[in-house]
């Protein structure tokens, strides 16, 4: 799973949050059908003070297949379903089976005609099977249900914000943006509203799913579609088959007007598979530009891996108000919709990263799945780590490590907040797995540990990996030993500091020469031996001499750490961790010459991002030629971060740096770097010729960051001519432009402007964040509004409560209540002048302030109507 926006780094850090954890135990003495409790479930709640230990569940039932016969009651938001279970006693003999089925009504339960006795709780289903079965012993239960998810109690996190397992959107299609559809969220245990099941990672079914709809509906389905069948009352079924064995939690459907593009990857046996792209109407003519890299992205992972793409299809499917960034459903990937986006905004930034972390899944979590919620990171790192190895192949080692950076700043972000064991056993809700340890952390240090065996180990240990557990569940120690395996060393050490511990080395690296044949390293352990361990840490070091570069592997593994190396001739620098592979703080201060060497002679992104950032003289000669020589990278991040020193470098390379900036607005490849040339062109132009400047920018620049940043800082020169040019783009199917006229609007607008806020609300151009920033925007228009003109337009507001996305709902209340808190004070303003009028006996301006003060009284019980 991609988390949502995940990450908003430090945002979403803070909001992950908590819900009940809840065990499924299959005849198991300890477990209490009327309290859903098991002695687990007693230990996890600390009721007799013990420690808590989030355990793999026990394995008491092996569900062997799952054949599911659905339709729907839009109207009432409803599956009604038939569940047939085959199943077997995993090890003891057993006369019930204990299913996960969250706020059903469970119409029946049988076995071969015959009906069978059952108790239900609305979470678990226990069925008593009528005899007692052995572990040789198969048998099929059917369960006639209807699942209601609008009317069972949901909580989430900010990486999954609901557990309803099934989403009916717009299904009466009062909302012209939204188009009506239907899909199902089952990461982590909310499979068992939409079909009784046991919901648990370490459960492996296979499955058949019969799903009857309209006839104008597709459907979408984990395996392959083997028929599709009309039927005599107009609807339609369609039969999905899933023949190889996966956990409930992949389950998933997709149902709705979808349009489908088809695509293809041709396997290494020259056999062709399905791979389509289920889109909107409006995007179909996109679907491609978007999806269309996935067939290579298929043919890249399965060469690399050694493994070959396991499942007989690959679809992707774009939804509304998704509560996710993206989910690894086997075989047919569900994507939020801000995903969608036309080849212009293409140009800034695609969701690449994102697709490659999906279909890495494939391998790591749905072919290979962890066994516990403990064991996430088996699932969500590599995912993570795919993301690398997708920049690596596709755009360069440059934009491999600099997202490698932020994922990296993302966990250190968190890590100032809280740390766990990678692998952690004690979290308080198996939602709080979901989080930049996870991911962020894990596809680190999977870096590291390629970079300590080398390409050809690393690589050859993840195949034996998923060759040995192919449709199994695992939890680290297989991993481990997996690459021991490969490369003949207990590698316990690796995997306890990283996946069994928490927190990360901080290290303060100093050099000194003290003789000239010879340097010294030292390296300190400053992280506290309280929290993490101390490290030992295989690490590259290169020195570099008269004689060009030599590379040192060293080990530290002490608190203080000397290491010595010979030089010849001059030293011209030393660099600690020469490949930039270590998940580290490292504190280092080097002479502004070596940075200066750095940038020149090292090939690594970081080496020369820090040569340029850790360069505090660059007003020197040659600092100055530096940062001109940097405006000529060939990756887009270093050129960036040239153009933020232009203002510290030294006059005498003042006016070629101009020169360079000019083009570089109009010219670079980046739209980022474009973007910040623009500003700083313009801030050596005259007002007029920088008016006209960024005019010329706002209507010729193929990038919508370009222009809505150009427009921004147009409504500083020109207040009125960036509001006319604003007006002419305001239709634009983007955010950042709808973005920026908001921002511009919201303190420059006048009346006029509500009818675009309006439009940008509910159009759903802007989703998620986006249309949060967006409401923000409005509060802050309308609040300077008369009051008169709010209650006019307060129908925004109720819009939005029926129409607008999670995240808009989470704060649309704060927003209303901001409202009411300026009309508070408003009325107290005017109770005060009332109180001074009456002293003074003023009768026409009482009255003034009262028709005022009953206007305002209106719009406030307006807006306590919409939050009540």
């Amino acid at each position: 799973m991609k988390q949502s926006f995940l990450f908003l780094l430090g945002f979403s850090a803070a909001f992950w949050g908590c819900r009940p954890v809840e065990s499924t135990y299959q005849g198991d003495i300890n477990h209490d059908p009327k309290n859903n409790a098991t002695l687990s479930d007693r230990l996890h709640e600390n009721e007799w003070n013990k420690p808590i230990y989030r355990e793999t569940e026990p394995i008491r039932t092996d569900l062997i297949h799952t054949r599911l016969y659905v339709r729907f009651d839009w109207d009432k938001t409803q599956l009604i379903g038939s569940a047939e279970l085959t199943a077997k006693p995993h090890f003891y003999p057993t006369n019930e089976l204990v299913l996960d089925a969250k706020g059903m009504d469970i119409l029946r339960v049988s076995m071969d005609g015959k009906d069978l006795a059952f108790g239900y709780d609305s979470s678990f289903l226990t069925i008593s099977l009528g005899k007692t079965y052995t572990k040789e012993e198969r048998y099929t239960v059917k369960i006639d249900y209807v699942a209601k998810p609008e009317e069972i109690v949901t909580s989430g996190s900010m990486a999954i914000t609901s557990d309803k397992g099934l989403y009916f959107i717009n299904p009466k299609g009062e909302i012209p943006s939204k188009m009506p559809h239907i899909w199902t969220q089952g990461e982590t245990e909310a499979s068992s509203v939409w079909f009784p099941t046991i919901d648990a990672p370490n459960v492996k079914t296979t499955q058949e799913v019969f799903i009857t709809v309209d006839n104008k509906y597709q459907t979408l389905s984990n395996g392959a579609l083997v028929s599709s069948k009309n039927n005599p009352d107009g609807t339609r079924t369609d039969y999905w088959k899933q023949d190889l064995p996966h956990a409930p939690y992949l389950f998933m459907m997709g149902i709705g007007a979808f349009k489908v593009v088809k695509d293809t990857y041709t396997k290494k046996d020259g056999s062709k598979m399905e791979v389509n792209y289920y889109v909107e109407p409006a995007w179909e003519p996109h679907a491609r530009a978007i999806f269309g890299e996935t067939p290579d992205m298929i043919r890249f992972f399965s060469e690399k891996l050694g493994v070959e793409y396991p499942w007989d299809k690959y679809s992707q499917i774009v939804v509304r108000d998704y509560v996710s960034g993206a989910m690894e459903n086997t075989g047919a990937v569900i994507f939020g919709d801000y995903v969608y986006k036309t080849p212009r905004e293409l140009l800034d930034e695609n969701d690449q990263r994102v697709i490659a972390h999906e279909l890495f899944h494939h391998w790591f979590g749905d072919l290979v799945t962890c066994e516990s919620w403990s064991n996430l990171p088996l699932n969500e790192s590599f995912a993570n780590y795919s993301e690398y190895l997708w920049d690596e192949h596709r755009y360069g080692l440059d934009q491999a490590d600099y997202n490698a950076i932020n994922e990296a700043e993302g966990y250190f972000q968190e890590a100032q907040m809280h740390m766990h064991d990678l692998i952690c056993f004690d979290y308080a809700d198996k939602e709080d797995m979901f989080d930049a340890h996870s991911y962020n952390k894990g596809g680190r240090i999977l870096h590291m540990l390629r970079h300590y065996l080398g390409d050809d180990a690393f690589f050859t240990g993840l195949r034996n990996y998923l060759e040995a557990n192919r449709f199994k569940t695992v939890e680290v120690h297989q991993l481990r030993l997996a690459f021991e395996d490969v490369c003949g060393e207990d590698l316990n050490w690796f995997f306890n500091q990283w996946f069994l511990s928490s927190g990360h080395p901080v290290l303060n690296v100093e050099h000194q020469q003290l003789s000239a044949n010879q340097v010294t390293l030292q390296v300190e352990q400053q992280q506290s031996i309280e929290d993490a361990p101390i490290y030992k840490l295989p690490v590259d070091v290169a020195v570099y001499d008269d004689s060009g570069k030599t590379v040192h592997r060293v080990v530290v593994d002490q608190l203080f750490n000397r290491f010595d190396f010979p030089v010849r001739g001059s030293l011209k620098n030393i660099v600690f961790d020469d490949t930039q592979m270590l998940l580290a703080i490292v504190r280092e201060k080097k002479p502004e010459q070596m940075y200066i060497h750095q940038y020149y002679h090292c090939s690594r992104y970081k080496s020369r991002l820090e040569a340029i950032t850790g360069s505090s003289t660059v007003s020197e000669k040659e600092g100055g030629k530096l940062v001109i020589d940097a405006l000529k990278d060939p990756f887009w991040d270093i050129r960036l971060a040239a153009l933020q020193r232009i203002g510290r470098i030294d006059e005498e390379y003042r006016k070629e740096a101009l020169v360079k900036i000019n083009e570089m607005a109009v010219r670079d490849a980046n739209s980022k770097v474009r973007l910040l040339a623009c500003q700083l062109h313009a801030q050596q132009l005259d007002k007029t010729k920088a008016v006209a400047f960024l005019e010329d920018r706002i209507q010729h620049d193929s990038s919508y960051v370009v222009v809505a940043g150009a427009l921004k800082q147009l409504s500083k020169l020109d207040v009125n001519e960036a509001l006319k040019m604003g007006r002419t783009l305001e239709k634009e199917p983007s955010a950042p432009i709808l973005l920026a006229l908001c921002r511009m609007y919201e303190n420059y607008g006048d009346s006029t402007e509500v009818n675009f806020f309006q439009y940008t609300l509910k159009s759903g151009v802007l989703t998620g964040f986006d249309q949060v920033r967006a409401l923000n925007s409005f509060i802050e228009y309308i609040s300077r509004q008369p009051v008169s003109f709010q209650l006019h337009h307060i129908s925004i507001f109720s819009d939005l409560k029926e129409t607008g996305g999670d995240y808009t709902l989470m704060f649309l209340g704060e927003s209303i209540s901001y409202l009411i808190e300026l009309l508070n004070e408003e009325l107290k303003e005017i109770n005060d002048q009332i109180q001074l009028y009456e002293k003074k006996k003023a009768l026409e301006e009482i009255n003034k302030l009262k028709l005022n003060q009953r206007k305002i009284e209106d719009c406030k019980r307006a807006y306590e109507n919409l939050l009540n």
